[in-house]
């Protein structure tokens, strides 16, 4: 009873935040599974669906190292209200301009906004969260993330993606978010942090984290953008094109956490290879089956999901183990942007193979992709094999989530010279600046602390003008 009613309490300091990202994250499953599925309708060809899907990854990256100027150029809230208003109207011009190059401005556009957003939302929740409660609201803000998104992608069964209507309830869902964050009373959060990747430094930290993640977002990025394209192409209605792209992010939320408290009692990078290999064998499936029965068809999607969602946690979660404390804003940094790295490339080449092998095309590539990753990984096991009592950071849901990268084990360290704290932000300064010269600008204003001077009728005369 006891932890029920904390955890109420916790959700409500949270709620304005996780309504936002909620009504956020559905307006963009319904968007991008909408998009590949219109474009296709619109007749573009499988490699300038793919570049439009890859330009969504081009503008995360973007925005992921510039979001951080951004906010502390214009404060939090306001930087939240800017991007949610272009991110809305960038799905408004999908159906008013209909042409490939136009789209993936769009995309990109659409990914920086998602990025900037994910900065801000992180970077406050790690703000008010507590070291006892840090990974309770994390875990919490992963499961609204794949609930919400899964939810954008399973309410397109309820429109005819050739009209106008689904990219307006998109735009809509997106639009409505602002109205929490820009109505609460909260006090705006800090710190940030600014995105640092250095390759170099973190191949030699931990090869499988760079190339892991590259490899991930090669394989990943491929699977949410085109799998709806694939499923149309091959037969089956608009309808079961989302379900299938959702049973990948079902069969993700499954896994997730199991076998990452698994990979807590072993050599994570075992873990890696069994996924790698699973995953490869469930896209060789979706490859050789004839298409037409729908839930076989599911049911190994779902499994796809179970075996490739989990691994980017699972690679960060072994990146985390072989550095300090100090170092987690950087590592946190480093597997994101190489996992988006990856996913810039990804939807390009799949689509290319889906163009000249057919649509199972897509599955070939994820197929090869994972199989790359799992041979890597055995390779790392004989060069470097298991350290005895290497002491492990306990496996975190929210904390190797791949969404931006401000989620790490620990609160963000304000003395890290990457870690901005929010008296450095020009926005706040100019907050205050503009308070003082308005109350400056006021007639007799008081300037001690004495009581203002009160007419007989209990007026202030303090403000009233000169006779």
């Amino acid at each position: 009873m006891l932890a029920g009613t904390r955890m109420i309490l916790l959700l409500a300091t949270f709620a304005s935040l996780m309504l936002s990202t909620v009504l956020i994250l559905a307006g963009h499953g319904l968007s991008s599974t909408l998009i590949p599925l219109r474009a296709d309708l619109a007749g573009f060809a499988d490699l300038q669906i793919g570049l439009i899907s890859s330009s969504f990854y081009v503008g995360f990256v973007i925005g992921c190292i510039f979001g951080p100027f951004l906010i502390m150029r214009a404060g939090h809230i306001r930087t939240f209200a800017a991007l949610v208003s272009l991110m809305s109207g960038a799905a408004l011009l999908h159906p008013i301009l209909v042409d490939p190059l136009a789209w993936s401005l769009f995309r990109a556009i659409t990914g920086v906004c998602f990025a900037g957003i994910n900065l801000v939302v992180e970077s406050w929740l790690n703000d008010r969260a507590t070291n006892e409660n840090r990974g309770t609201v994390m875990s919490l803000y992963i499961i609204c993330y794949l609930a919400a998104t899964m939810g954008g992608q399973l309410m397109i069964l309820g429109f005819d993606v050739a009209t106008f209507v689904p990219f307006a309830i998109a735009s809509i869902l997106v639009s409505v978010a602002v109205v929490p964050v820009t109505l609460t009373k909260a006090a705006q959060p800090a710190p940030i942090t600014l995105v640092r990747f250095r390759p170099v430094k973190l191949y030699q930290t931990s090869a499988v984290a760079l190339i892991g993640c590259l490899f991930i977002g090669l394989a990943n990025s491929s699977m949410w953008a085109l799998a709806p394209l694939y499923a149309t192409q091959v037969g089956y209605s608009t309808n079961e094109a989302a379900l299938f792209a959702a049973a990948i992010v079902l069969g993700g939320a499954i896994t997730q956490w199991p076998i990452g408290r698994v990979s807590d009692r072993i050599d994570r990078r075992f873990i890696i290879v069994l996924l790698g290999f699973s995953a490869a064998v469930a896209a060789l499936a979706l490859f050789s089956m004839e298409s037409g029965n729908f839930w076989a068809t599911f049911s190994i999607f779902l499994v796809l999901g179970m075996a490739s969602q989990p691994t980017y946690a699972i690679v960060a979660a072994h990146a985390f183990d072989h550095v300090e404390a100090e170092d987690y804003v950087e590592t946190s940094s480093g597997v994101l942007m190489s996992n988006g790295i990856g996913a810039m490339i990804g939807p390009t080449v799949a689509a290319g193979l889906m163009f000249s092998v057919g649509p199972a095309g897509l599955f070939v590539w994820v197929a090869v992709v994972e199989l790359a990753l799992a041979f890597f990984v055995v390779s790392r096991l004989l060069i470097r094999p298991a350290e005895e009592g290497l002491e492990k950071t306990e496996f975190e849901y929210g904390a190797t989530s791949n969404m931006g990268a401000v989620l790490t084990p620990d609160p963000l360290d304000v003395e890290d010279p990457y870690v901005i704290p929010p008296e450095e932000f020009p926005a706040y300064e100019q907050d205050e600046g503009i308070a003082e010269e308005e109350v400056g600008d006021l007639p007799y204003r008081n300037d001690d602390d004495s009581d203002p001077p009160i007419n007989g009728e209990g007026q202030d005369n303090s403000r009233l003008p000169p006779d």
